[in-house]
């Protein structure tokens, strides 16, 4: 059953427009990058990155997003653990945001 993976993060006030954008590209691209190591094949879906524009305002300082789906537990935990895309990802994050929050969830449970 599908697992949705979702990054909120908000950037330090310092962090440039332009690192925004490049920290923002890399998470676009991770679906392109993120190589199965059995299959060789990709194996997460990036179903969107970039900055909230919620209207509700109850963002709690969040600026952007990143939407990920894989299709079992183990897709997921490789890449939270193992893949060397993701590791990229986050090290390009790390140390730009002041607040991060991840929530994953299975559609259907309740």
């Amino acid at each position: 059953m599908a697992i949705y993976h979702i990054v909120m993060f908000a950037f330090k006030a310092t962090v440039s427009a332009e690192d925004i954008k490049t920290t923002c590209d890399i998470g676009l691209h991770l679906g392109e990058k993120c190589i199965h190591p059995t299959t060789k094949a990709t194996y997460v879906k990036i179903l969107g990155c970039g900055k909230e524009n919620s209207i509700g305002n109850r963002q709690d300082g969040i600026t952007h997003c990143l939407v990920a789906k894989f299709e079992n537990e183990e897709d997921r935990k490789y890449y939270l653990e193992s893949d060397p895309a993701h590791r990229e990802f986050v090290l390009s994050v790390v140390n730009r945001v002041e607040k991060i929050q991840v929530v994953d969830f299975t559609p259907g449970e309740f």
